[in-house]
């Protein structure tokens, strides 16, 4: 459960020990696909026209209308094709990722938590559903790791604001919050938040809270023990980086987890689980 960002910018990463030795291979075919087609979004090489074009032709391979190239990077389209027909793990879980990044290709400022949200159900909510749908889970679970995954997506987003501007020109803050607190886009630049500022972060992390106490209820639903630990660890780690950055600045530096967060969160899953 975690959104599709590359390796290094994961808070919490997919296809983790606790996921069983026989479906693991699936997990990266999986991750690993995530990951290419967010690279062809995030190149400053190409323009919205050509990573458009190429997420599509990314698609096609997935859905079996057309040959991959030779291309490491189009080859991964064939891996999580294999592994989503082999496992019976709907295909929407891959090609939803891509309508998020076809998104990210020509969108780059959002209106409302509404709207934010709508972007998860595409960017992050797949990424859990995989996992459970992999495992044999039941689609009462799916809601609930929805809330979970736009949570971790909205956390992702709130460490990168300063970076996802300045490298991107991306903003997912909604700009009327920015406007309704007294900040801009610009104060994302500085060394430090702005109080305005400030209080638009506090204002996101009210509502990862919600969240957050929604997806509590996810390990207890989830039938396997290993992909219940998995969940139960998440959710605490959640917890933990909404904390932090209720505490620290990710404009001062970013903001992340600590090997005493994650040791906490294992703890918390443990004493929690039957």
């Amino acid at each position: 459960m975690s959104s599709g960002k590359g390796a290094g910018d994961e808070n919490f990463p997919v296809g983790s020990l606790l996921i069983s030795r026989r479906l693991r291979p699936h997990v990266h075919a999986y991750y690993d696909f995530a990951r290419v087609i967010d690279d062809i979004v995030d190149t400053d090489r190409l323009s919205a026209e050509a990573k458009i074009a190429r997420l599509d032709a990314m698609e096609d391979v997935v859905l079996g209308r057309r040959q991959a190239p030779l291309r490491r990077d189009a080859q991964t389209a064939v891996r999580v094709g294999r592994t989503l027909a082999a496992t019976g793990v709907p295909v929407t879980t891959a090609t939803d990722l891509i309508v998020a990044f076809r998104r990210d290709a020509v969108k780059s400022r959002y209106e409302s938590w509404e709207e934010l949200v709508a972007y998860c159900r595409y960017s992050a909510n797949p990424v859990g559903r995989f996992l459970l749908l992999l495992h044999g889970e039941d689609a009462a679970s799916l809601p609930l790791s929805d809330a979970l995954c736009t949570s971790l997506q909205v956390l992702n987003h709130l460490q990168d604001c300063a970076s996802d501007l300045r490298v991107l020109d991306r903003c997912y803050l909604p700009l009327p919050w920015l406007a309704r607190e007294g900040a801009v886009l610009e104060d994302l630049g500085a060394c430090r938040a702005s109080p305005g500022l400030r209080r638009v972060f506090d204002a996101l992390l009210d509502r990862v809270d919600e969240l957050n106490a929604e997806a509590a209820r996810l390990p207890s639903l989830v039938r396997d023990r290993r992909m219940r630990l998995e969940s139960a660890v998440i959710v605490g780690l959640a917890r933990r980086l909404a904390a932090r950055l209720r505490r620290e600045d990710p404009l001062a530096g970013r903001v992340k987890l600590t090997r005493g967060d994650v040791a906490g969160a294992v703890l918390g899953a443990l004493r929690v689980l039957p």
